[in-house]
C-alpha cells in the first residue's frame, strides 16, 4: 500500500515547488507592469506618449500577450507538478526535481514569447492622430491565416490551461479521498483512532496551496472563458463589451491575487520578500554610517 507523502522526498513544498512559486510571482508582477500600469492605465491617462508609438506599442503588444501566456501556463504547470506528487509516485522521483522545474519553466517563458512573436504585425501606423505615428490594429478579420492564428491564440490561453487545471484537481482530489479513506481505516485498525496524523496535516497543508492558486485562476478567469465561448466558439456576435471589459479586469486581478496567496500560505516566501526588501535598506545604512 502506497501512502503519498507531500512535504518530504523530491517534490514537498521546497525547492521543487519554490521554484514554481518565484517564477509565478515574477510573471505575476509582469502583468501588472505591462498589461494594467503601462497598457491600460497608461494609455488611457496619456493618449499621446511614446507608449502609443508604433514600435513600442507593437513591442508591448507582444509582452502583453508574453506574460500573460506565461502566468497561465506556468499554473498549468505548477497544477501538474503537485497532481504527479499527489497521483503519480512513481513519477515524482523523476519528475519532481528542481532540474526539471527550472526547465518547464524556461520553456514555457520561451515558448510564450515566440508564439505572440507575429502579434507585431497585426499593428499598422496611423499618422493622422497625433505628432508621430500612433498604433492601429490591423484589420484582420478577412485574412483567414491571421483570423486562425488570433482565434487560436485564445484557444491556447486560456480554454486549453482552464479545461487541463480543472481536469488535473479533479483528479488529485478524487486520489485524495480514496488514499485518505485507506489511510483512516489504516489508522483505525492500528491506533484505534487515537492521535493526530501528521502526514494528513502536511497532505492538508500542500492541497491548500494547490486549490489556492488554481482556483483562484478557475474563478477570476472564468468570465473571461464565458465570454470567449459565447462571442467566437458559438459565434455570438451580438455586443457583449461589459462582460468583455469585467472578463479582462477578473484576468488581471488573478496576477495581483496569487501574490497575496504565495504571501500568506508560504512563510519561505515572506522570509524571501522580507530580505529583498530589507537588504538594499541595511546596505545605504551601512554605507551612511561609513
Amino acid at each position: 500500500m502506497t501512502i503519498v507523502i507531500l512535504s518530504q522526498g523530491n517534490c514537498g513544498l521546497s525547492r521543487c515547488t519554490g521554484r514554481y512559486l518565484v517564477s509565478m510571482a515574477v510573471v505575476d508582477l509582469l502583468v501588472i507592469i505591462f498589461c494594467v500600469i503601462l497598457n491600460y492605465l497608461g494609455s488611457f491617462h496619456f493618449p499621446v506618449s511614446f507608449l502609443n508609438h508604433y514600435y513600442v506599442c507593437s513591442l508591448n503588444s507582444i509582452m502583453n500577450a508574453a506574460v500573460v501566456d506565461s502566468s497561465v501556463w506556468l499554473t498549468v504547470a505548477f497544477t501538474f507538478d503537485r497532481f504527479v506528487a499527489v497521483c503519480c509516485p512513481k513519477w515524482k522521483v523523476r519528475y519532481c526535481t528542481e532540474r526539471t522545474a527550472v526547465w518547464v519553466i524556461l520553456t514555457i517563458c520561451t515558448v510564450s514569447y515566440l508564439r505572440n512573436i507575429p502579434r507585431y504585425f497585426t499593428y499598422e501606423p496611423d499618422h493622422s492622430r497625433g505628432p508621430f505615428p500612433l498604433c492601429r490594429l490591423r484589420n484582420l478579420c478577412t485574412k483567414t491565416p491571421w483570423a486562425t492564428y488570433l482565434w487560436s491564440a485564445t484557444v491556447f490561453t486560456p480554454l486549453i490551461p482552464y479545461a487541463s487545471i480543472l481536469l488535473l484537481n479533479a483528479l488529485t482530489v478524487r486520489h485524495i479521498l480514496v488514499a485518505s479513506r485507506i489511510r483512516k481505516g489504516f489508522r483505525g485498525r492500528s491506533h484505534h483512532g487515537n492521535g493526530g496524523d501528521p502526514e494528513m496535516e502536511n497532505r492538508r497543508r500542500s492541497i491548500i496551496l494547490l486549490f489556492a492558486i488554481s482556483g483562484n485562476f478557475i474563478v477570476l478567469w472564468m468570465t473571461r472563458v464565458v465570454d470567449f465561448v459565447f462571442q467566437e466558439m458559438l459565434l455570438n456576435l451580438s455586443s457583449m463589451r461589459l462582460v468583455t471589459d469585467i472578463g479582462e479586469m477578473l484576468m488581471y486581478l488573478s496576477s495581483c491575487t496569487n501574490t497575496c496567496i504565495y504571501t500568506l500560505t508560504q512563510a519561505k516566501f515572506r522570509e524571501a520578500m522580507r530580505r529583498m526588501i530589507t537588504h538594499p535598506i541595511i546596505h545605504c545604512l551601512k554605507f551612511l554610517r561609513g
